[in-house]
């Protein structure tokens, strides 16, 4: 695997993620590695998360932003470091150039969440806040490198960034020495890349599965093409993984390394959070759960035992909220129903105590009256419940209409 730039070529060898693990000593944790049963009862194998999600700044960045800003020249500390990120990258150089004592700038867009930006400022790094998407952002540091000669930080593809990455697969094979599949999410393939040089290099055999959301899936088209292709207007709740280009070195060793790449939808990842929260009790973002969701889409398709790898858990809470109810929602946990019933004092009461008897949680009511469909003493009500799953989904619908509403579908 090789990389060129400024007229040199350079790998990303066993070797230089050995001597990345031994930089970061001290640095980065060695993160958890917890077993899942709910998922290896549906895998039929072993599952094992390797947790990244609780590393220092909550992703696995800092390996390749601290073994990156680490190799700079004495002078090129002298002149700063800059990265542009939406997150998890923008804390991973602001811890990184903190504790090495260089002044880092990190772009990042007007609309990144509020906890990312505050967190980045206080890991040390000065935010700049510019554009409205990471491509606009990229661009402004950029040129602030080029104006300041400040050195640039890529999230994702340079040899020593991969490095840094690859110790996430040196550490699975120290705990789960058994692994037969790693399953890892795959954005701009940095994570993906460092893993795969790692493990096959000492267990070739190991089968290697990357990740991205339906949305974003720039590797898949890539791939059949042999070379990089940009995904236009890339859309998910992923922005962990929302790239929509890969990396020209991430990309070489992934096309060679990398057994698979799948797709996950949305949904998919909305119930991998919701997993991962309620049986896990691990907070892990859309993009970190993203092995997760796969795994859920097909759980039988990855020979055991199996380490899915939670990327990162800086989860906006705003967005966690929505992602929850989503996911809640695709597992047939809300149910939202219309039904008619006689305008009078004490339905609704009666319509609630159906609701109570079946154990439907009701979480929102709203009345309709005036819609010119319904009869003199009819009304139209919207009914939001929580319910417990799809067969009780039914059994609510059942208990309705047996006590003789009409349920509008």
């Amino acid at each position: 695997m090789s990389y060129r730039t400024a007229g040199s070529l350079r790998s990303v060898t066993l070797d230089d993620v050995r001597g990345a693990q031994k930089m970061l000593s001290g640095v980065a944790r060695t993160t958890a590695m917890e077993g899942s049963r709910h998922l290896s009862q549906l895998a039929g194998a072993p599952v094992h998360l390797k947790c990244e999600n609780l590393q220092r700044t909550g992703s696995f960045k800092l390996r390749g932003a601290y073994v990156r800003i680490a190799g700079l020249l004495p002078e090129e500390r002298a002149a700063g470091v800059v990265a542009a990120s939406a997150g998890n990258h923008a804390q991973g150089v602001a811890l990184a150039s903190s504790l090495l004592g260089v002044h880092s700038t990190v772009f990042m867009p007007k609309g990144a969440p509020l906890p990312k930006i505050s967190a980045t400022r206080e890991y040390g790094a000065e935010v700049r806040l510019h554009g409205q998407v990471v491509d606009e952002t990229l661009a402004a540091a950029q040129e602030y490198a080029a104006t300041t000669g400040a050195v640039f930080i890529h999230p994702f593809d340079h040899p020593d960034v991969i490095a840094g990455q690859g110790t996430v697969g040196l550490e699975i094979l120290e705990q789960c020495p058994e692994v037969r599949t790693i399953v890892v999410g795959i954005g701009g393939g940095g994570l993906a890349a460092g893993i795969a040089v790692a493990v096959k290099a000492l267990r070739p055999e190991v089968r290697i599965i990357g990740v991205q959301a339906e949305g974003a899936a720039a590797y898949p088209p890539s791939l059949a093409a042999g070379r990089p292709v940009s995904v236009q207007n890339p859309a998910t709740m992923a922005d962990g993984i929302k790239v929509g280009r890969p990396g020209l070195l991430p990309f070489e060793i992934i096309g060679d390394l990398v057994d698979e790449v799948r797709t996950v939808s949305e949904d998919q990842l909305s119930a991998a959070l919701l997993l991962c929260l309620e049986r896990a009790k691990l907070v892990v973002e859309p993009a970190g759960a993203s092995p997760v969701a796969a795994l859920l889409s097909e759980p039988g398709a990855f020979p055991g035992p199996v380490v899915a790898v939670l990327s990162g858990g800086n989860v906006d809470p705003v967005l966690l909220q929505r992602v929850l109810r989503h996911g809640m929602a695709a597992q047939g946990r809300y149910l939202a129903v219309r039904l008619r019933l006689t305008d009078r004092p004490g339905a609704l009461a009666t319509l609630l105590g159906v609701l109570s008897v079946v154990d439907a949680n009701v979480l929102d009511v709203s009345h309709v009256r005036t819609d010119p469909r319904l009869g003199l003493t009819e009304a139209e009500v919207e009914l939001h419940l929580e319910t417990k799953g799809p067969a009780h989904c039914v059994e609510v619908g059942q208990a309705l209409r047996h006590a003789g509403y009409t349920v509008i579908d």
